[in-house]
């Protein structure tokens, strides 16, 4: 048989640097016996393979030896094992620069191009996850990046690894200064003092601390105060002030716009453009901010050539000039959402309310003063909200307006109580996603989120809510607790348009408790025992309490916030990423259907378009929204009345109108898969034909809500007409009849 040669035919681009690789004495005058036919043949496919190799991006020049040099070695040049190690090491080092030279975009260099400060080639992984492989960075002196990318790929731990010094090749030389977006909350740091922490973390004198903080207006009070005394946006200043005293080669900021006013943002534009010297890198879901300040967009990508990791690539120009050699990228310019959809639960029926406009809440001529001011921090409040309303609080740092939710929210309350009308529904469920919501999620990063979520609402409430400083009875309640003689109070009833509770005394028979008006507790100082009876109340009118905790019925909730499988069931709350964080607390947050939501910085940490997502959530949703906001863009397209804080005062601009009244859900009813002796009983086996007679059973003869198990054995006996084991159930006393189970009889009568 004739023997069919077949000569391979590899990439030219590669052949060519193996060749270049050879020894000089091998290429002279091309006569060699390195480029005899056999020879090519063997060149030919050791470049082949090498093709394959940095197709898959495996540039490890100990793979390339194990790989090549076997064949390599059969090249007359190329006897001993020193000269092939030599050979490969040239031809896999001039493989990587002209191979990867072509991840970045054409127009690295741009109109000016300034001192290169860093151009290094690093992979970069997470816990398990590669979020980076083979990556280029290069930052010149003088621009100012934008880092952008979806949540999720790695963008703050890109920043973590540069200020920590953990990016493999990173020059030494240059001083870099971190303004992390202070997601994360340490009570050491803000125990520190104002000015003595920024004279220490700056090195800089007296004289020019103070005149960075009179530049952000800063009060002598704010200085003498605690970091934890101060807002949101007076934190993000104070971190900003320090970055700019410090004066750095590379300045790193992680959403340096949250919570900061319009003032502010502008001061920080006219800042960053002024630099000269100094290299910024910014990581910004706050578009139009990034599109006045930047010079250039280091994005993260994935393409088909690169296998499965991403990549930097760098665009000069501004976020325009980006979308437009990027079409697809166009999202990060509109708030509107493709894939990604978030779905609420509808709110459950709030006692007494029938229609989307009628009152939940009312405060006319409300104060508040913090303990031990002098001045109301706000004045004279006439505020109302409905099932409709679509609020943003509008104003300055520091002005007001988180004094306010935590008093609509019920953390504190008006200082003229007496002298004012404040109303909140005591049925209603309030979901807060505070500023600091991240800080109660960071105390399970061990966890997953799934794992948090069973833990928070296992016991069929808000775990979590009850344990905060904003319900946990104090020493001196407790005290008043134990002189009562109070055991519990059990049930809650409105009488006469009077609030009541059912209250249990200790060593005391159940059928001689008693009713105590609100009033009367709260004056006993029972206050936040009152709380925590209302919420858990109020989860129960939720379904809470029948509501599985189970895996599969958490990751289905979370799926409809966007946080998949991968990062829901089996990954830890310490690998997301702040957008994840964030959907996580919504998640969270909306577990027990809440009437109204209130959100305080809602756009921090998430991309364009998962605010697209929420935004259209919220349109759709049925409860109340209280939003605090800069965001004019986001807020604008949920909200339709504005109420606007200023020198204490609150002022309403615009209306929400009436929406479809959707707070009618009765509580969730679990179906259990039928199994076993139930399908035996449903196909006809030991049933009751009469059982449907029988009401269902959620409180007992005293007013006591059923447990779980009593539910369940209740059921077995309706089932079977067993109605001397439904009256002891519910702790009906012989000779009586149970208002709303006279089905059951008094005991006596057959």
């Amino acid at each position: 048989l004739a023997l069919t040669m077949v000569i391979l035919e590899p990439p030219q681009n590669i052949l060519k640097l193996l060749r270049d690789a050879l020894p000089a004495e091998a290429k002279n005058g091309g006569t060699s016996s390195d480029f005899g036919d056999e020879s090519e043949e063997i060149l030919a496919y050791v470049a082949t393979l090498a093709a394959s190799l940095a197709d898959s991006q495996n540039f490890d020049s100990n793979e390339w030896v194990e790989n090549l040099g076997p064949y390599l070695s059969t090249l007359p040049s190329q006897s001993d094992a020193d000269a092939v190690e030599e050979t490969i090491g040239k031809f896999c080092s001039a493989a990587v620069s002209a191979l990867q030279d072509n991840d970045d975009s054409s127009d690295e260099e741009d109109e000016f191009g300034g001192e290169e400060l860093t151009n290094l080639r690093f992979s970069l992984a997470y816990g398990g996850k590669i979020l980076l492989h083979q990556t280029k960075l290069r930052l010149r002196r003088g621009h100012r990046y934008a880092l952008v990318g979806q949540n999720g790929v790695g963008k703050t731990t890109l920043m973590n690894a540069i200020n920590n010094g953990k990016l493999e090749g990173w020059p030494t030389e240059l001083r870099t200064e971190y303004v992390d977006s202070g997601s994360n909350v340490d009570p050491v740091h803000e125990a520190k003092i104002v000015f003595d922490h920024l004279m220490k973390a700056s090195s800089k004198n007296e004289e020019e601390c103070r005149a960075m903080l009179e530049q952000l207006k800063f009060t002598d009070a704010m200085m003498k105060g605690t970091i934890g005394e101060l807002s949101g946006g007076w934190q993000m200043k104070l971190r900003l002030a320090q970055a700019v005293l410090i004066n750095a080669d590379i300045l790193l900021m992680d959403e340096p716009t949250n919570h900061l006013d319009h003032k502010t943002v502008g001061w920080l534009e006219e800042y960053l453009i002024g630099l000269r010297d100094t290299t910024v890198l910014i990581v910004s879901h706050d578009t139009p901010f990034l599109e006045k300040v930047c010079s250039d967009v280091i994005h993260y990508e994935n393409r088909p050539q690169w296998g499965p990791h991403r990549k930097l690539v760098h665009y000069a120009g501004k976020m325009s000039a980006f979308v437009k050699k990027q079409p697809q990228a166009k999202h990060y310019f509109e708030l509107a959402t493709t894939d990604l959809k978030f779905v609420f639960p509808d709110p459950g029926r709030l006692e007494g309310i029938r229609t989307s406009t009628q009152r939940f809440l009312e405060m006319e001529g409300v104060n508040y003063r913090y303990p031990g001011n002098d001045v109301d921090t706000l004045t004279d409040i006439h505020l109302k909200m409905t099932l409709s309303s679509r609020v943003c609080l509008i104003g300055a740092n520091g002005a007001g307006k988180t004094t306010l939710v935590k008093m609509i929210v019920g953390d504190t309350q008006p200082s003229n109580p007496t002298n004012c009308r404040f109303f909140i529904h005591h049925n209603l469920r309030i979901a807060y996603v505070s500023q600091h919501a991240f800080y109660h999620v960071e105390q399970h990063i061990e966890d997953s989120p799934v794992s948090y979520i069973q833990w928070r609402f296992k016991e069929g409430y808000d775990k979590e809510k009850i344990e905060s400083e904003a319900y946990r009875i104090t020493p001196e309640e407790q005290k008043a607790i134990d002189d009562y003689n109070l055991e519990g109070i059990w049930s809650r009833r409105m009488r006469g348009g009077v609030l009541e509770y059912e209250i249990k005394k200790k060593n005391v028979r159940e059928k001689d408790n008693i009713y105590v008006s609100k009033d009367e507790l709260l004056a006993m100082g029972f206050k936040h025992l009152l709380r925590q009876t209302d919420e858990k109340i109020a989860s129960k009118e939720a379904g809470l309490d029948l509501r599985p905790c189970t895996t599969s019925e958490i990751q289905t909730h979370l799926d409809d916030f966007g946080l998949a499988q991968e990062f829901g069931t089996y990954g830890k709350i310490r690998g997301l990423s702040g957008g994840q964080k964030v959907k996580l607390v919504l998640a969270a947050a909306m577990w027990n259907c809440p009437h109204l939501l209130v959100l305080d910085e809602p756009t921090n940490y998430l991309d364009r378009e998962a605010l697209g997502a929420l935004s259209s959530a919220l349109n759709n949703w049925g409860g109340a929204v209280l939003m605090i906001s800069h965001n004019k863009e986001f807020y604008s397209s949920v909200c339709k009345e504005e109420w606007i804080c200023a020198d204490g005062k609150v002022t309403v601009q615009g209306d929400s109108g009436e929406r479809e009244m959707k707070a009618v859900a009765k509580k969730k009813k679990i179906v259990k898969e039928v199994t076993g002796d139930t399908k035996l009983e449903k196909a006809g086996g030991n049933t009751n034909a009469d059982g449907d007679k029988y009401k269902d059973a959620t409180t007992n003869f005293w007013g006591q809500t059923v447990s779980k198990k009593e539910a369940r054995q209740y059921d077995k006996a309706k089932k079977k007409g067993d109605v001397a084991l439904m009256r002891k159930i519910l702790q009906i006393p012989n000779g009586k009849v149970m208002p709303g189970q006279e089905e059951l009889g008094d005991g006596k009568t057959k």
